[in-house]
This record gives C-alpha cells, sequence and structure tokens, in this order.
C-alpha cells in the first residue's frame, strides 16, 4: 500500500477527507496524516525498506455512527496496513465524537497530491 492508495481508500468511504488538518468543517469528515518512520530494514549500507506511520481521524456527530466501521473495515484490506483504533473522545467545545486510529504502511510511498 501507498499513501496514495491510503487517500483513495479513505476518499471512498464517502465523508470528506483531508490531509493533515481540516478548518470550519460543520458535517462528520476525515483528517489523516503520516508522521513519523517505523521500522525500517538496512543492508549493505542502504535503506532498502521502509514503514511510514500516521494516524486517520474520523470526526463525527452521529452517536454509534456506521462510518467507524466502514473505515475499519477498510482498513482490513490491504495486508501491508497495520492500525489500531487508538482513542475515542468526545470534544465538548465543538460537540464531535473524535476517533483516532494510528497506522503504519509497510514499504509506502509519496501522495500525489494534497487532500
Amino acid at each position: 500500500m501507498t499513501l496514495q492508495s491510503l487517500k483513495d481508500l479513505l476518499l471512498a468511504i464517502g465523508p470528506p477527507v483531508f490531509r493533515y488538518f481540516a478548518t470550519g468543517q460543520t458535517g462528520n469528515y476525515i483528517v489523516w496524516a503520516e508522521d513519523g518512520e517505523g521500522d525500517t530494514v538496512h543492508a549493505d549500507g542502504q535503506k532498502v525498506e521502509r514503514a511510514i506511520t500516521g494516524t486517520i481521524d474520523y470526526f463525527t456527530k452521529t452517536e454509534n455512527d456506521p462510518v467507524v466501521q466502514q473505515i475499519e473495515d477498510a482498513l482490513d484490506t490491504d495486508d501491508s496496513l497495520a492500525w489500531q483504533l487508538n482513542s475515542v473522545q468526545y470534544e465538548q467545545d465543538t460537540g464531535y465524537i473524535h476517533y483516532e486510529w494510528v497506522f503504519e504502511i509497510d514499504g509506502a510511498e509519496e501522495v500525489d497530491d494534497d487532500g
């Protein structure tokens, strides 16, 4: 899986998808971003394999939102993507329920455009 294919996977779920941040959103939405490097493999003085880590955040005002399960089902479709639900928080100032998953993609490459 690449970062581009992760983006495409999230776009197929339905809610608007943003990379790094979303400003002024009023409906339910997803924000994703890579944030570091996971396990790497080195050989002959070179990095030959790397993994990228990041987060996927879903903001909803719907209790028991079925999109949460849709996100998890989508994340299960690729063996090179490992993930876990990191936290669920209620943000009192915005009224959003905020789900956060952390992911690691083996052999990830950069995404072509923003979003």
